[in-house]
């Protein structure tokens, strides 16, 4: 039988990094259908085990949930599903909170189970959407809800699926589930500005040491007022992107004044006494934008699609340092903001009201449809294999025994990886443009 309003709705999370478990543990309360009593609060959590793999610090950082997820492989947590459903405790809904490759993946894996009911699969995605939007989503086609975070995007999701004959139904409109916080109230005595920082973005070391000695640079022009660039990791921790050129080395260089400090930390946390939030395209600027905390958006390394700053195209908030030192503050445009589904509001709290009404739908169905990509070997003969292939979902291979020997022997091989990432390909790559 489906789950029904009678009945408690269990919800497993896969992520592959510490801001997509973010997203889905919060995506996955927010979803599960309010009337069900005795309903699962947390859901139960994964994630996988490769480059990105946040540590207990990131993952605690996120305040996403008090219970920790359990690292896993791909085929693993196949294994884990199938074997809930032995148990008679199966998952009723499954939110994967992946890249577009790996949730094409695991979606043939799970059509692959041969289960007596599957789950309901959502999925979606983090933050802005700048790059990569045909493709990503075409690789999400399968899921049977598609989120969607604003009204903008829901009709870019729609247009891509439509425009090559795909079903269009699984795009749900909702918002990110990490919006909230007390609205911005200015205290006398702190003039806080916040830069949120982005693993890749900018990109180049150049580009990347200009904006810390303009931040530097402000917060010599401005001695009252508290710089604070905000990172997403510490050295040796991945976030969803690799991070070259770290801000922290960056520093080494410089000679910054008093007032200028890095932190680390919960963002909604950070946010609390933060009165200019400044990024290139972060998605900390939906967040301060819901919030109603002055924000500003970078034009300094161009308005570029490389930047992902061009999604603020219209939206008010783009400038630029000369402009920041001199005091000016943007103002967001009313209209941008709503249909960026941030504007403060009442609204937030209805958001998710048309995934909720889409799962409970699914879950009130005596029978799911099977699962159905829009890539098949027939559509993307060229393309499909090389996914699949890459991730090695084997569900039929015996399950590996997580020894203590075997942790400490990963966990050593994941840090020489890393250091290979992030100290040693740097001097390769610099070596090679001699």
């Amino acid at each position: 039988m489906p789950a029904s309003s009678s009945e408690a709705v269990r919800v497993a999370v896969l992520a592959d990094s510490d801001t997509r478990w973010k997203w889905g543990a919060l995506t996955a309360r927010r979803i599960t259908p309010a009337d069900a009593p005795g309903s699962e609060k947390e859901p139960t959590g994964f994630v996988l085990r490769g480059r990105a793999t946040p540590t207990a610090r990131q993952l605690a950082e996120t305040g996403a949930s008090e219970a920790a997820p359990r690292e896993v492989t791909g085929a693993e947590f196949l294994r884990e599903v199938k074997d809930a459903e032995a148990r008679g405790e199966r998952y009723d809904v499954v939110v994967l909170a992946l890249v577009g490759g790996t949730v094409r993946a695991v979606l043939q894996g799970l059509a692959d189970l041969g289960l007596a009911r599957r789950p309901v699969v959502v999925t979606g995605y983090v933050g802005v959407v700048y790059e990569k939007l045909a493709d990503g989503l075409l690789l999400r086609h399968g899921a049977d809800v598609v989120l969607a975070n604003s009204r903008h995007d829901a009709d870019r999701f729609r247009a891509v699926y439509e425009g090559v004959g795909a079903g269009a139904e699984s795009v749900v409109e909702a918002a990110l589930p990490f919006l909230g916080g007390a609205p911005h109230r200015p205290e006398e005595g702190r003039d806080t500005l916040v830069f949120a920082a982005q693993p890749s973005v900018p990109v180049t070391r150049a580009e990347r040491a200009y904006v810390l000695e303009r931040l530097v640079r402000h917060a010599r022009l401005h001695p009252g007022r508290e710089v604070l660039l905000k990172l997403r990791s510490k050295p040796g921790e991945h976030t969803t992107h690799l991070e070259e050129h770290p801000y922290q080395k960056l520093v080494r260089d410089l000679d910054p004044p008093a007032n200028f400090r890095l932190v680390y930390g919960h963002m909604g946390e950070v946010l609390d006494r933060t009165d200019l939030l400044v990024t290139v395209s972060s998605t900390a600027a939906l967040e301060s934008l819901h919030r109603r905390i002055p924000t500003a958006v970078l034009t300094d390394c161009g308005v570029r699609e490389v930047n992902g700053n061009h999604h603020f195209i219209g939206s008010g908030l783009l400038t630029s340092f000369d402009r920041l030192d001199r005091g000016e503050v943007p103002v967001p445009d009313e209209e941008w903001l709503d249909r960026q589904g941030v504007a403060a509001g009442g609204s937030y709290d209805s958001a998710f009201d048309a995934a909720r009404d889409r799962v409970a739908q699914l879950l009130a169905l005596p029978g799911l449809p099977p699962i159905s990509p829009y890539y098949t070997a027939e559509t993307a003969p060229g393309y499909l294999p090389g996914i699949l292939a890459r991730h090695r979902l084997d569900v039929t291979a015996p399950p590996v025994r997580d020894s203590g020997l075997r942790r400490i022997v990963r966990e050593a091989a994941r840090g020489a990886y890393r250091h290979g990432v992030q100290r040693v390909a740097p001097v390769v790559r610099r070596l090679g443009e001699l």
